[in-house]
């Protein structure tokens, strides 16, 4: 992880300082921002490699900021909310965030989602050569979608699904594989994050390329 760079977008000081200085300890290149404007000025004049990123800031919130740094540059982001709030969490997913945590939380616990997330952009990109099916086309080197020839934005994590979900098109993907393969998750009760995600990529890419196997999972589907 040598030589990466976070952004920290956090108006609590003691927040912003104490994930600051974990994050360096494990070898980040870190920068603090304690409001939405700085924190988008300072993704645009220096993109990092993941912002950890508060919803609640002065200027506009966080759900802003990632909404527009996703809109330039896709980012792994992690969002921190400041109660367990499942409405705050899926309008982060659909935002373009990636992972997020509830204050208050673990230095350590956000460290490790921060390797995780980074680990993951690593793995994919790590992936020779591109993914097609049917009329899908999934370029890990690259990070581009095309669907009939037409390009989709997607955040990191969508792109990850997408890719683990092409790489096994028509084969059944549990909700709590998925979990366990793209979020390093054990908890099943964080499937939710898996619906709004796969709901992303219906949104993106057409409604027909992932199908819903109820009470179990989803399924890349393959004209035939």
């Amino acid at each position: 992880m040598g030589n990466r760079r976070v952004l920290v977008v956090e108006d609590e000081k003691t927040i912003a300082e104490s994930v600051a200085a974990r994050l360096r300890a494990e070898g980040f290149t870190v920068e603090v921002a304690s409001d939405g404007p700085s924190g988008v000025a300072a993704a645009q004049a220096n993109p990092p490699d993941l912002i950890v990123l508060d919803v609640m800031l002065p200027g506009f919130d966080g759900l802003e900021v990632c909404r527009r740094v996703q809109a330039e540059r896709p980012v792994p982001v992690l969002m921190l909310t400041a109660r367990d709030d499942e409405t705050d969490m899926l309008i982060g997913l659909a935002v373009g965030a990636d992972d997020y945590l509830t204050k208050p939380f673990s230095i350590r616990e956000l460290a490790a989602r921060v390797h995780a997330l980074l680990r993951r952009v690593e793995r994919a990109a790590s992936t020779t050569g591109p993914l097609v099916v049917g009329d899908l086309e999934v370029d890990p080197v690259e990070r581009r979608v095309r669907r009939a020839g037409v390009e989709a934005h997607l955040t990191p994590i969508e792109f990850e699904l997408l890719a683990y979900l092409a790489a096994r098109p028509r084969a059944v993907q549990p909700r709590e594989r998925l979990l366990a393969e793209i979020w390093n998750w054990t908890d099943a009760a964080g499937t939710r994050t898996v619906d709004s995600h796969i709901k992303a990529l219906r949104r993106k890419l057409g409604a027909d390329l992932i199908r819903t196997v109820h009470g179990v999972g989803y399924a890349l589907e393959v004209a035939r």
